[in-house]
């Protein structure tokens, strides 16, 4: 049966003083019915794809994160937490995207954890709230102390940041936060690979949140071949054809471009050499393996190696300005 279907026989089952409730393995049982859930929970943003009508605990887990969720409006599904009930069928019915609540954050810190996250908030990202959950951003031209810097090319002068928001206290914490770089550097950017950066001009990506990265290797050109977050999804780039180094009044191009997430060979800060050609860089080897055992201690990970991660790219003036320092 399809979620409508339920609700209509949980209804009549309330119209005559009874009740239908299906727990986990009764949703399960019905792969119709499982199907229908995770695609409404896929499109509510709660659930990586495919629907397959396979309802096991990583379904199971975003039904419970949505009922959590949703809870906040609609208080009467916080009762049917772990199964399928009247209020949350009605509510997966009739819900959408933009109806789910922001989540309870607590920012009196105002430190740069909580500042970002609140910038992320305002501009209606998803953000990660609970233990072992993490939010990957990476702010451009920013310092590691939360200080804007000139953003000048080829430099290493971005942070990649990892945030917690722990169920304890709801107060962002900063796990992680290591120099990068978001764009490309001279070299690919006056050289461009070949294919499509070659006929259009190298990649910057495009200031947005994204879910497009899974753990695996990052193989470059062949010669240092490691362990890295990999695009598997489209995301939107712009491509510096007249090879000025700046995103004004390029190309969008969108699609998936091999735009992985994946260490700088050490190179030095004023030089990101060949280490880009579009990708999300940390520049240090030791840093970037900091940052891959932090994210794959990320319970969605743990549950589901092929978890897809959001990034959040951001700017720094912009941030910065909404958001400064105290």
């Amino acid at each position: 049966m399809r979620l409508e279907n339920f609700y209509q026989a949980s209804k009549q089952a309330k119209d005559n003083k009874g009740s239908l409730n299906y727990g986990i393995e009764a949703i399960a049982a019905d792969k119709e019915l499982a199907t229908h859930i995770q695609q409404v929970l896929i499109w509510l943003n709660f659930l990586d794809p495919p629907a397959d009508g396979q309802f096991g605990r990583i379904s199971s887990d975003a039904l419970v994160e949505f009922q959590v969720a949703i809870s906040a409006i609609r208080p009467e599904v916080a009762d049917e937490k772990g199964f399928l009930g009247l209020a949350t069928a009605k509510a997966l019915i009739e819900t959408k995207p933009s109806d789910i609540p922001a989540p309870k954050i607590d920012y009196s810190l105002n430190n740069l954890a909580a500042r970002i996250i609140k910038y992320m908030v305002e501009m209606n990202y998803r953000v990660s709230v609970g233990d072992k959950k993490y939010n990957i951003v990476y702010v451009e031209g920013m310092n590691g102390d939360g200080t804007l810097n000139s953003d000048v090319p080829n430099h290493f002068n971005d942070r990649r940041i990892v945030i917690e928001i722990p169920n304890a206290d709801s107060r962002p914490v900063i796990r992680g936060n290591w120099e990068g770089t978001t764009e490309p550097g001279t070299s690919f950017s006056y050289n461009p690979m070949a294919g499509r950066a070659k006929e259009l001009g190298a990649a910057r990506i495009a200031f947005g949140q994204y879910k497009a990265w899974a753990v695996g290797i990052h193989y470059g050109g062949g010669s240092d071949p490691h362990e890295a977050l990999v695009q598997k999804t489209p995301i939107s780039v712009y491509r510096d054809k007249n090879k000025d180094m700046m995103r004004t009044g390029d190309f969008l191009d969108t699609g998936v471009f091999d735009i992985n997430q994946h260490w700088g060979f050490d190179y030095p800060r004023t030089d990101i050499k060949g280490a880009s050609a579009g990708c999300l860089v940390g520049r240090t080897r030791d840093g970037h393996r900091e940052f891959m055992a932090i994210i794959k201690q990320d319970i969605r990970y743990q549950r589901n190696k092929d978890y897809l991660f959001h990034t959040t790219v951001i700017p720094g003036d912009e941030f910065l300005a909404k958001y400064p320092a105290k």
